[in-house]
Order: structure tokens, then C-alpha cells, then sequence
């Protein structure tokens, strides 16, 4: 088992960067590419397609829930039985979770080709964006199963020491959707739903790749016959709920800034906020990578009850993340009007909104880091009740009561100051849970 070597290796800041920058590079490419999406059909469609895209953004979100919490909490319980030197039932495991996977992406395409015709329906659009919408969605649906094992093959690729494939297959992939995105849109004119067939087969290149990379049997962690345990399924569910219920709840909120703006704005300002999501997502990439980085040590040294590694393993990392924190406000206060102007031009009413937007919501970057990995810690360390609670309340309970309170005494600034208000009560609760738990878990 000499693969286990980087696991037994000193917890250094520079072997954790070794484990984690290229999983950073990877996010935060995976999520670059999505804003390139929105650039192309911006530029080349309109705004109007790019408030579609929005628009469908939480079903799209109900499919990365799902495959983030098999994801995730396939990954805590498998890592865990690795550390306990269980590795063959470790294999089994992740079999069986693969499989269980691509028959859930089955289950979901179905699902969402049934309802398609009536998702959009009660939203009042113009019948133009109401269009984008379901041409958007209907070709993303194909490419349901390729996601789905995306997203789990790229975090077990990490986990079996291959970052560095697993950010390889990331930028081919990404490289792939720009490419597409230009071909399919701009050359062969095949509008909004090109934009989503580019994405789709971005994404499958890591799904392809996890194929042929974990059917080697020279790899950490390789298919082999699974054996079905009802119990791991639900142990996956229970450690991953917390990212679960983070992806599913991005969507509620998502659609609940979309119908405030469109009450106070129209479809400008739904538009608008597209834009500053964009840029949100690709500083919050930055901390989802790192967490994602370092969940296999967390787990690792779990199960082998190592608290001196996990006690310096956490405490290098809240230093990494606060001046990751740091740097990323600086930065997007300061490139606000540039990176806005990729999207819409100066003369485009969303433009100001935008610009406005982005300032305010970038306070939120301060505290986005620090309840990200704290949550992310907690599914690692096999506790997904408390990192359910986390993420819950940040993502959903403090965002809606934020979403509800302040447009109704600041109007479109309450909008934008709804996000850092959240953001700063769940670290408030992310403080709490960490200083409780701290004995127990010897971080």
C-alpha cells in the first residue's frame, strides 16, 4: 500500500498545498467555466438568456445536491474505512456508490423531462426568456448521469492522490465547454440550449476519465465487485446531507433573489444578479477547493484516531483561509467595474445595478471561507448532523430571514446587503459549533 505514503507524511503547510492547491485549481477553473458560459450567451445571445440561465439554476442545483452529497459523504465514510485499514471493503463500497450514482442520474433525467413543461409556467416571464428557459433545460438534462459521477469521480480522485489528473480532466473539460460554447453558439447558431450541450460535455470528460482511471487496479481506491450495504448508502447521505442541503438550499435562494429582483427591478435585475453570483461563485470556489483538499486527511486521520495531525491540520488551514479571505475582498472590490463589464456593457441598465451589487456583496467573502471549511471539517470528521446545521443555517435560515427583512426597509440594497448579513450570522453559529466540538474531535 505504498500509495497511503502522502497520508503518513508531516502536516506541513507546504504538503498541504501539495494535496490541496490542485483541487483550488480546479474549482475555481470548474467555476470560471461557468462564468464563461454566461459570458458567451450574454454577449452573443442577450441578457435576457442569461436571466434564463439563472432561471433554471435551481433545478440545476437540485442535481449538484444530489451529487455532492453522495460525493461527500461517500468520501468521509470510505477515507474513514481506509484509515482503519478496511481497504477492501473500502473498494466495495465505492463500487456500490458509483452504481448507485448513475441509477439515481437515471431516475432524476426522467424526472425532469416529465415536469418540464410546467417548471416555468407560474413565473409570469416574458415569452422570450420562458423559452430560453426550457430549451436551457432541456438539453443540460441529458448529461444528468455524466454529472452526477463528475462530481463524485473528481473528489475520489483526490482522495486516491490523483489532484493533479482530476484538475487535468477539469481544464480539458473547461477548455472543451469555451470551445463549444463559441462553435455551438456562434458558428452553428444553435442559441441558449448550445450553451448548454457545451456544458454537459465538459463535464463528461472527468466522468470518462474516472471510468478508465478507477477500473486500474494500480489506483488507491479501484472498482471491484460491490457488495450491497444499505447501511453505506445511508451513512453517505447522512455524512453529506450538510453539502446536500448547502446545494439545494443555493437554489431556493437563488429563486427567491430572482422573484424579489423581478419585483423590484424586472428582468434586469435578475440579470444583474446572475453577474454578481458569478463572481460570488468563483471567490467561494477558492474555499470549496481547499476543503475539498484536505477532507481525505481530515478523514484519514479520523480513522486513525491521529489527533495531533488533525489538531495542526485545522489550525494551518483557518490561517490559509483567512488570507485567502482577505486577499479575494481586496480584489473584488477593486476589479468590481471590469469584471462586471464582461458581462454587460456601461450603457446596459444592468450594468450599474451590477456594479452596485457586487460592492456591497463582497463584505460576504470575509466570513464565506471560514463557515465553508468548518462545515465541510465536520462532514470529513463523520459528523454530518453538525455540518448539516451549519450549512443549513447559513445557506437557508439566516439567508431567508435576511432576504425577507431587508428589502422591506432598504429596498434593492437590502437585496445585496442580504448575503454578508447571512453570511455574518452563520459565522456567529460556525464559531459556536467549532469551540463545542473542539474536545471531543482533539482539533
Amino acid at each position: 500500500m505504498e500509495k497511503r505514503n502522502v497520508y503518513e507524511k508531516p502536516v506541513t503547510l507546504k504538503n498541504i498545498l501539495k494535496f490541496a492547491v490542485p483541487t483550488i485549481a480546479m474549482t475555481v477553473f470548474m467555476s470560471f467555466y461557468t462564468m464563461v458560459d454566461g459570458l458567451f450567451v450574454s454577449n452573443l445571445i442577450g441578457t435576457d438568456a442569461l436571466s434564463a440561465i439563472n432561471l433554471t439554476a435551481p433545478l440545476i442545483q437540485l442535481v449538484t445536491a444530489i451529487s455532492t452529497m453522495l460525493a461527500t459523504g461517500g468520501s468521509a465514510v470510505i477515507m474513514k474505512k481506509m484509515g482503519e485499514k478496511r481497504y477492501e471493503e473500502a473498494k466495495e463500497d465505492f463500487t456500490f456508490l458509483i452504481l448507485v450514482n448513475a441509477v439515481t442520474g437515471i431516475v432524476m433525467c426522467a424526472a425532469g423531462y416529465l415536469a418540464i413543461d410546467h417548471i416555468f409556467a407560474g413565473m409570469h416571464l416574458s415569452v422570450a426568456v420562458e423559452r430560453y428557459c426550457v430549451e436551457y433545460l432541456s438539453r443540460y438534462l441529458v448529461f444528468t448521469v455524466p454529472i452526477l459521477l463528475m462530481n463524485n469521480f473528481t473528489l475520489y480522485m483526490i482522495a486516491s492522490e490523483k489532484a493533479n489528473l482530476s484538475l487535468v480532466c477539469s481544464v480539458a473539460g473547461g477548455v472543451l465547454n469555451m470551445v463549444l460554447d463559441y462553435v455551438l453558439i456562434a458558428g452553428l447558431g444553435l442559441g441558449i440550449g448550445g450553451a448548454a450541450i457545451a456544458t454537459g460535455l465538459g463535464y463528461s470528460v472527468t466522468a470518462v476519465a474516472g471510468l478508465f482511471v478507477f477500473s486500474r487496479k494500480k489506483s488507491l481506491l479501484h472498482f471491484r465487485k460491490p457488495v450491497f450495504r444499505v447501511k453505506v448508502v445511508a451513512n453517505a447521505a447522512a455524512n453529506g446531507c450538510s453539502e446536500m442541503a448547502t446545494a439545494l438550499v443555493t437554489g431556493i435562494i437563488t429563486m427567491m433573489f430572482n422573484w424579489t429582483m423581478l419585483h423590484y427591478v424586472g428582468e434586469d435585475g435578475v440579470a444583474a444578479v446572475t453577474i454578481i453570483m458569478y463572481v460570488l461563485m468563483f471567490a467561494s470556489s477558492l474555499y470549496t477547493g481547499y476543503s475539498y483538499g484536505v477532507a481525505p486527511m481530515l478523514s484519514y486521520y479520523y480513522g486513525e484516531k491521529n489527533c495531533e495531525k488533525q489538531k495542526k491540520l485545522v489550525a494551518v488551514s483557518m490561517r490559509v483561509i483567512a488570507e485567502i479571505s482577505f486577499v479575494t475582498v481586496v480584489a473584488s472590490f477593486l476589479l468590481t467595474k471590469p469584471l462586471v463589464s464582461v458581462f454587460a456593457r456601461p450603457d446596459n441598465p444592468v450594468y450599474d445595478l451590477a456594479v452596485t451589487g457586487n460592492r456591497t456583496c463582497t463584505m460576504a467573502l470575509l466570513f464565506i471561507g471560514f463557515n465553508i471549511f468548518t462545515s465541510g471539517m465536520f462532514t470529513a470528521l463523520s459528523n454530518g448532523v453538525v455540518s448539516a446545521i451549519l450549512a443549513f443555517s447559513r445557506s437557508f435560515v439566516f439567508m431567508l430571514i435576511t432576504m425577507i427583512v431587508l428589502p422591506l426597509l432598504l429596498g434593492v440594497n437590502g437585496i445585496w446587503l442580504a448575503t454578508p448579513a447571512a453570511e455574518l450570522m452563520a459565522l456567529a453559529l460556525t464559531v459556536f459549533m467549532f469551540l463545542r466540538y473542539r474536545k471531543r474531535y482533539g482539533y
